[in-house]
């Protein structure tokens, strides 16, 4: 069978990884009128690790591309309150309507990234489930020109494309096949168990912390929450790893008594699943014929569960530098990716450090609300500008 029979002869773009950040860069490079296919080895509609949680940048983007009415219709619970817990000191916050956001998500993957397939899908990309790629190509003078795909009725197949994107996750194929490096990696990592149960709070995210540790409950969809207990990465590798569900009970008292207590009354969903940590980092995320989206360009640990929201500003971003094509829209995108991350990055890797006290620990997440402030203010400016700028 020839590549002609399931896929062009060529595209203007070709996304390996077809989760939230490949998905959302296909959607919108489709919408710019370019020739894109998207490729993932997941099935479509498959759930992945995560948690969840998306911020006020997240859901304005989710709203300004359409996508967000699907996303409530499918019962996502509505969140108009945040509580921080510190210790046992409590801090309620109001989700206050602002730049048309009137509250926060946090959709199950398998809901939000099929989603953005089916967004992508009718934007006119071709999105293909089960293939994988195997290698780059590359023209004469190094350039990556397309990505050679093994697919489970054609074959391997070689298919020439203006520009390859790697959209495939912290461990990507791409950035290890073109040597991508880090520009920034972080000192800190979080082991974090996560597990799903119905029997709670349905209304407001809570972030709990005491010294050395961490938690959270995130309402998520068909009426679950999902609960993740945090600690750092060598507790989880020498005490938590052999015994999750021993381990996130021991971890969620410790942090929250009060949520220890709730969940003896509340019914679990599945099993734990355990994430053993991994260093974040920011890569080169641009080159001759290449660039990287999502965690395939930039990782953070996910204790304070802002991946998601990264990942779609990302992908506008890149999308909007792809549609330029030149070589400095690509390096202002990597530009602009990291002058909005690199406070939140290092943040980040501060809380994942579980070396602070409350009080240096609150201080931290005012600073982070500045730093999501501005990235709100950026984002809504460059919604209401066709050219991408930094501020």
């Amino acid at each position: 069978m020839s590549s002609t029979a399931k896929f062009r002869p060529s595209y203007d773009a070709v996304i390996i990884g077809a989760r939230c950040a490949g998905a959302a860069t296909a959607m919108l490079l489709a919408r710019q009128g370019l020739r894109v296919l998207a490729v993932d080895p997941a099935r479509y509609g498959s759930d992945t690790l995560s948690t969840l949680a998306l911020m006020r940048g997240g859901v304005l983007q989710l709203d300004r591309w359409g996508v967000l009415p699907v996303i409530e219709e499918a019962a996502t619970p509505a969140i108009r309150s945040t509580s921080f817990h510190y210790g046992d000191e409590v801090i309620d916050v109001k989700i206050k309507p602002r730049n048309g956001v009137e509250a926060l998500y946090a959709p199950r993957r398998s809901y939000l990234d099929r989603f953005l397939v089916d967004a992508a899908r009718q934007a006119g990309a071709e999105v293909a489930h089960g293939v994988r790629m195997v290698d780059l190509i590359r023209a004469s003078d190094g350039r990556v020109s397309g990505a050679v795909l093994q697919d489970p009725d054609v074959g391997a197949v070689r298919l020439p494309a203006a520009m390859v994107i790697g959209a495939d996750g912290a461990r990507s194929s791409v950035a290890r096949l073109v040597d991508s490096k880090p520009c920034r990696s972080a000192a800190n990592s979080s082991g974090v168990v996560y597990g799903l149960f119905s029997g709670l709070d349905q209304e407001a995210f809570h972030w709990y912390y005491r010294p050395g540790t961490g938690a959270g409950l995130i309402p998520t969809n068909d009426g679950l929450t999902l609960v993740f207990a945090a600690m750092p990465q060598r507790r989880f590798l020498d005490e938590i790893r052999f015994d999750l569900e021993g381990g996130f009970h021991r971890v969620i008292f410790e942090c929250a008594p009060k949520l220890s207590e709730a969940l003896a009354h509340a019914s679990r969903a599945g099993s734990f699943r355990g994430f053993p940590g991994m260093f974040g980092f920011l890569r080169q995320s641009f080159g001759p014929g290449w660039a990287l989206v999502g965690d395939a360009g930039y990782f953070k640990d996910p204790i304070t569960a802002h991946g998601i929201t990264d990942a779609l500003r990302d992908a506008e971003l890149l999308s909007r530098a792809v549609a330029q094509d030149t070589e400095s829209a690509l390096a202002e995108y990597q530009e602009t990716r990291d002058h909005l991350s690199y406070a939140l990055f290092e943040l980040t890797d501060d809380v994942a450090g579980y070396e602070w006290d409350l009080d240096s620990v609150k201080r931290m997440h005012l600073q982070m609300s500045e730093e999501m402030n501005r990235e709100v203010a950026f984002l809504t400016e460059l919604h209401e500008e066709p050219a991408l700028r930094t501020t």
